[in-house]
């Protein structure tokens, strides 16, 4: 049994001083070249485990960066796979900062990597305008199939993440973190999403927290048991995948291929 320990398993801050110096070149070469403007943070923010804080070191860090809208009716104009060719131009854009870096387009995505191995996945989105909640939406280019649009509501995911964060004095982040420790130590030749992680421990965690000094705490391992018998619960009813979706944002989460990793790491963790 491998047990979540409280504040584990964090970015040093040297490394988030380094990450938050790149972000801001990245930011600064894309704005210019779209927005002509020289800022450093506008039209930008972190996603992903990065901007959910679930994140445990620096090999996928994901960034979207918000176009002006007229160059979604430009690339969406396109003949031919127009998201392909927005991707080149952004591409393009980093690459007039970071010429030496190998940078890449990636489906939906452009790719820096450096090579002491930090990573940037860079994706470009534009605002939709929606009704029925408080949170700006997006949608971006997905290459495949000819070309596509996709939706995402990042904001929303990040703000009940921090919430039930907040509720559980911490326990969430740690055990998204330590789940991740896990599976890169013992199983990563099997891949596991991010998303899966998050929004597995946020459904599974139920109203566990971590004990405040003075108060009486669980059995040693007995939250890691439990995560385990919500997993086992889950696949018992034949939800195999299960029907997860993604905190906050209500997003379907695609557990197709992972769902069986997350097992993995949640039996050692728990066994």
């Amino acid at each position: 049994m491998d047990k979540v320990h409280e504040n584990n398993h964090s970015i040093p801050l040297e490394t988030r001083s380094l990450i938050s110096k790149r972000y801001k070149r990245m930011t600064k070469a894309v704005n210019r070249e779209f927005w002509d403007s020289s800022s450093e943070t506008a039209h930008s923010r972190y996603v992903g485990s990065y901007g959910r804080g679930t994140a445990i070191d620096t090999s996928d860090l994901d960034i979207l960066m918000e176009l002006p809208r007229e160059e979604y009716e430009r690339y969406d104009g396109c003949k031919g796979n127009g998201q392909s060719r927005l991707l080149q131009a952004l591409k393009g854009a980093i690459q007039s900062t970071w010429s030496g870096s190998n940078i890449r387009a990636d489906g939906q995505v452009v790719v820096v990597n450096f090579s002491d191995g930090m990573r940037f996945e860079v994706l470009p989105a534009f605002e939709q305008i929606v009704s029925w909640d408080d949170y700006p939406h997006y949608v971006y280019p997905d290459t495949n199939m000819g070309g596509n649009w996709l939706t995402t509501n990042p904001i929303a995911e990040q703000r009940e993440m921090r919430a039930k964060n907040d509720r559980t004095r911490g326990l969430l982040f740690d055990t998204c973190k330590h789940v991740r420790y896990v599976h890169t130590q013992h199983y990563s030749s099997y891949h596991l999403s991010g998303i899966l992680i998050d929004s597995f421990v946020y459904e599974a965690i139920d109203e566990w927290r971590w004990a405040l000094d003075g108060e009486r705490g669980s059995e040693p391992g007995a939250f890691e048991k439990h995560l385990l018998e919500r997993y086992n619960s889950m696949t018992a009813r034949g939800l195999v995948p299960p029907s997860l979706r993604a905190p906050g944002s209500g997003q379907q989460v695609d557990a197709r291929y992972d769902y069986g990793a997350l097992g993995k790491v949640i039996r050692y963790i728990a066994e």
